[in-house]
């Protein structure tokens, strides 16, 4: 990990600085840093008035206030390869797909500069992996949140990132991209598949969250109900959804089925308020819960056309261990069973 030295900016405010928001008058006296650089940095705690951190960028400045600004130096300009195990499901000379375990990082950002898939691929595929997605994301067409499982397909050339990232684009809805999720939520919905359209952006006094936002970018999900588990009381305590992207939005499944008032099983981020009804599922799932420590979404099912041949490829991911293991708690309470490999159907165009 690079050394995290800071450099310090000092900003004295003047009177004509009196009542105006904190963030517009650095903005206004730091050259070289963007209003939404500085917000960030005052919302992870890095700007203090008279020694005193302050996180809200809205913070309205008094004359005469002293504005210290720790800017982190910049991060190392390119990731460096790392022998990190990757389990392969397809490769060839064009893209890679690979089922990703939890607690990897797609690519480098601050607090993962090292031990990311990126970092992975670059040892894997070296010189030949696409530079279009940046020094930071070379291969990199579609991400997955770090402790989702899954599948993933990154692209080894130019050409070949070109074309996957039009498909990723488009979402299917011309072509025949699909990508389609398992998650284990608290409750069941009231039927048996249904479409969550709902905006999102990010969240008004969270950075790190997402939320739905009245202007939000558009973002759509489908889902369909495949299994349902009952409690200890015996109504419907969770359940288990295939959920198919329509958009591709960040955190966009968790986000929404929170938003419709059924959060994924461990989301930290989305379930907390939920955290009270693990009293009412069977000892051996709570243990499972317990154990999880992380969201319960896994990306099952990935097809796409192949960006050189032009044969359409599907790949598909048996839940990890982890998963499994909840699944099979939640099951043993009699729960109904449909066959998993059902699927979500798209929308009459």
């Amino acid at each position: 990990m690079p050394p995290t030295h800071k450099r310090k900016e000092t900003v004295i405010a003047t009177p004509l600085d009196a009542g105006a928001r904190l963030d517009r008058v650095l903005a206004a006296r730091i050259e070289g840093l963007s209003r939404t650089r500085l917000k960030a940095l005052i919302l992870e705690g890095a700007v203090t008035i008279g020694g005193r951190t302050i996180r809200d960028p809205e913070h309205r400045v008094n004359a005469a206030d002293t504005i210290d600004v720790g800017v982190p130096s910049s991060e190392e300009p390119e990731p460096k390869a790392e022998n990190i195990p990757l389990t392969i499901v397809y490769e060839d000379d064009d893209l890679i797909v690979i089922d990703k375990p939890r607690g990897l990082v797609v690519h480098p950002a601050p607090g993962h500069h090292s031990g990311t898939l990126v970092n992975a691929l670059i040892a894997h595929c070296g010189d030949t992996l696409s530079g279009i997605g940046g020094v930071k994301r070379p291969g990199i067409v579609h991400r997955l949140d770090k402790d989702t499982t899954g599948l993933l397909v990154a692209a080894k050339n130019d050409r070949a990132h070109q074309k996957l990232s039009f498909q990723f684009a488009d979402h299917g809805r011309e072509g025949p991209l699909v990508r389609e999720y398992l998650a284990f939520v608290w409750g069941a919905p009231g039927r048996p598949r249904g479409t969550i359209n709902a905006p999102i952006d990010r969240h008004p006094h969270a950075r790190d969250k997402m939320a739905v936002r009245q202007n939000g970018r558009q973002a759509i999900t489908h889902w369909q109900l495949l299994e349902s588990y009952p409690g200890t009381d015996g109504k419907p305590v969770a359940s288990m959804l295939a959920c198919r992207l329509e958009t591709g939005r960040t955190h966009q499944i968790r986000v929404h089925l929170a938003h419709a008032g059924h959060p994924l099983l461990g989301d930290e981020t989305y379930g907390t308020g939920y955290r009270t009804k693990a009293v009412h599922l069977p000892p051996a799932a709570q243990a499972a819960l317990e154990a999880l420590g992380r969201q319960a979404l896994h990306a099952y099912l990935l097809g796409f056309e192949h960006p050189t041949s032009g044969e359409e490829l599907r790949f598909r991911s048996e839940l990890p261990a982890d998963l499994a293991r909840l699944r099979e708690a939640l099951s043993k309470a009699h729960a109904s069973r449909p066959d998993v490999k059902s699927k979500p159907k798209k929308r009459k165009k």
